[in-house]
């Protein structure tokens, strides 16, 4: 028995005006995973949603459930349910009778729907407003009112499509954390769609970052965020600093005219290279003891932190973030320790 609930294997999706939303597309969802598809907008990754819940069909490749193939079946006869970004609550149904419509639809009988609607309203914390009209309630409620609808016919795979887009950030932080709560209590496959990179870091087991429709990068939150694969996803996931090096040696990289100690090896000697530096790991310190040094160009105050610009004297633009405030003007040292530096290999454009 495979351990992968859903395969899609060299799946291409290309549109009537020939725009290609997929291209050979490989990836294989676990049972009781929370994956989330990432990346910016037309980068396929509704599209990827869409085929495995049946409203698009692949151009070429299979989508694989439990082991079956399922191109050809349709969306209401897949064990798999969808919320959207627009929840398409029945406004003129109170809530129990939009989280009960599906079972009313299959016919359930009334004693099984009145409880599992209850289960389901009490799991995402509705418990009491079953005689509410949807349109009195808050965008979190209507949220979870939907998300309810969704699950109380208990589908094998919950895909959920830019789902908190609509609310405040308060709230959107609120329902990440239930949301995950929801995942790990139900014990069934969540597939998540969003362009925020806090969402994705803060609630997935696993990331699929996408990029005109190719998968850059798949991996757990830290590997993804730590090990970045290219430039792309680096600069994606949270904020980096890119800068063009040479690997002179194993453990040894110039860049920024200055040669620095890394951990890394298995590049060629004099390899052309991506640098990458994460602005939280770059340590200011005194001018005597820096590795490089800079003017400082602007100071952001983020609340827990400094935005601080910097420009070093070959013109790069340095983002540093630090619980320390510097003043524009000034020149600061500055110094990363070698196991901060991430070395990536140059992708070659064709």
């Amino acid at each position: 028995m495979s351990d992968y609930i859903i395969e899609l294997k060299n799946v291409t999706k290309i549109f009537e005006d020939g725009f290609v939303a997929l291209d050979n597309l490989n990836l294989s969802i676990k049972k009781n995973e929370f994956l989330t598809l990432l990346g910016p907008s037309g980068c396929g990754k509704t599209t990827t949603l869409r085929i495995i819940g049946g409203f698009e069909t692949p151009t070429k490749g299979d989508v694989i459930f439990q082991g079956q193939r399922i191109n050809d079946l349709p969306p209401h006869k897949r064990k798999v349910n969808t919320v959207f970004q627009k929840y398409a609550l029945f406004t003129h149904l109170n809530v129990f009778d939009n989280v009960a419509f599906g079972l009313k639809i299959s016919k359930t009988p009334k004693n099984e729907i009145k409880e599992r609607v209850t289960e389901m309203l009490a799991l995402v914390n509705l418990h009491g407003f079953e005689e509410r009209q949807v349109e009195s309630l808050s965008g979190g409620q209507q949220q979870r009112v939907a998300i309810a609808r969704a699950l109380v016919n208990r589908p094998d795979v919950l895909l959920l499509d830019e789902p908190l887009g609509a609310l405040d950030l308060k709230m959107r932080k609120e329902m990440q954390i239930e949301l995950k709560k929801m995942q790990e209590k139900l014990g069934i496959t969540f597939v998540y769609v969003t362009h925020d990179q806090e969402e994705a870091l803060s609630m997935s087991d696993s990331i699929v970052i996408l990029k005109d429709g190719i998968v850059q990068q798949i991996g757990d939150p830290v590997s993804i965020y730590n090990e970045p694969k290219n430039a792309f996803v680096a600069d994606f996931i949270g904020e980096s600093n890119i800068l063009d090096g040479t690997m002179v040696k194993d453990k040894l990289v110039r860049f920024c005219n200055k040669d620095i100690p890394c951990i890394d090896t298995g590049f060629e000697p004099n390899e052309p290279i991506d640098v990458v530096i994460r602005p939280e790991d770059i340590d200011i310190v005194k001018l005597s003891d820096a590795q490089w040094t800079g003017k400082v160009l602007s100071v952001v105050f983020k609340g827990v932190h400094y935005d601080i610009t910097v420009e070093s004297p070959d013109g790069f633009i340095w983002l540093i973030q630090n619980t320390d405030r510097q003043y524009e003007g000034d020149t600061i040292g500055m110094s990363v320790d070698p196991e901060n530096i991430h070395i990536m290999k140059k992708v070659v454009v064709p």
